[in-house]
């Protein structure tokens, strides 16, 4: 999950010539400008930013969706950079195909608004490392917040006029979001019917080095409380490479509950998806959002 490993290999591709700092910088704002996600057909849509009470606070977002009829909800968990220019059109993107989308702030426990700025910033960069890992901690370290944050954003996607709730909710999440994914199937099986993990970290957490805490909290075991018709797990060339069994730890997992789950290693690098990032791999994130719609079709 965005690890120093595989921000260090990220790095290394960024700093070798295959893109430079400057041509980054063009090449995501042209990304962001004519994101090939788009549908054929995309629905007229409205968006709104948005506010959310939870126990711990509220919750700043953003809200997309088609302007008229009622449509399956959907929950977005970004990565790491948090709630910003990129997953905001993303959030838009799945709108345009049919969805109520909503897309959180994971660290309003911390921080209001956005907390990252691609043009401007590297992850990889320590003093926006440490910033960033500092407002992770409370999203990802403690599975009850999870818990507290997905209760209250399924419960105001159910009140909005454009949600059909006879039709469940899909949840999707990228690198950090990856495990949020994964618990809020868990956590509100009653209504999350459908999720899509893309570049995900610590979903199967088995290893000797691991604390016990987070071996007794990784994602993968909470698969028996789920009740999904359809997950999508996409997975990072090179966060495979540094653990090829955790695809199969998860794929067991969902196996064993016979939940239909397709568990793919991509011929991307961590963080392929978002336009905004310095990995973009437009060909894999294209295919990933093919899947991820169908995903959605066959679990909603």
């Amino acid at each position: 999950m965005c690890d120093e490993h595989t921000e260090h290999d990220n790095e290394d591709g960024f700093d070798s010539g295959r893109l430079s700092r400057r041509g980054f910088g063009v090449m995501s704002m042209a990304a962001l400008a004519a994101c090939t996600t788009s549908p054929e057909n995309p629905a007229t849509i409205v968006e709104r930013e948005v506010e959310i009470t939870t126990p711990d606070g509220v919750i700043d977002a953003h809200y997309a969706a088609p302007s008229s009829g009622r449509h399956p909800a959907v929950l977005v968990w970004p990565d790491i950079m948090g709630l910003r220019p990129a997953f905001r059109l993303m959030g838009k993107r799945l709108a345009e195909s049919g969805y109520a989308v909503l897309t959180v702030n994971p660290f309003y426990r911390l921080a209001k608004g956005q907390v990252f700025d691609a043009q401007t910033e590297k992850f990889s960069d320590p003093p926006v490392r440490t910033r960033l890992v500092g407002l992770m901690g409370p999203t990802v370290g403690n599975p009850e917040n999870t818990r507290k944050d997905a209760v209250a954003a399924v419960a105001w996607l159910d009140k909005q006029k454009e949600v059909d709730t006879s039709k469940g909710i899909g949840t999707t999440g990228y690198c950090m979001g990856g495990p949020l994914v994964m618990r809020t199937m868990a956590f509100v099986p009653g209504r999350v019917k459908a999720g899509g993990s893309f570049h995900g970290g610590g979903l199967a957490v088995t290893a000797a080095t691991a604390t016990e805490a987070q071996r007794t909290n990784s994602p993968h075991l909470l698969v028996p409380q789920m009740q999904a018709k359809a997950v999508l797990i996409a997975v990072a060339q090179n966060d495979d490479k540094q653990d090829p069994t955790v695809k199969e730890t998860v794929k067991a997992a969902f196996h064993a509950k016979k939940i239909p789950a397709e568990v793919e290693v991509y011929a991307a690098d961590h963080g392929w998806c978002p336009p905004d990032s310095q990995v973009f791999n437009q060909a894999e994130a294209d295919r990933a959002w093919s899947r991820l719609l169908a995903t959605f079709k066959a679990g909603l």
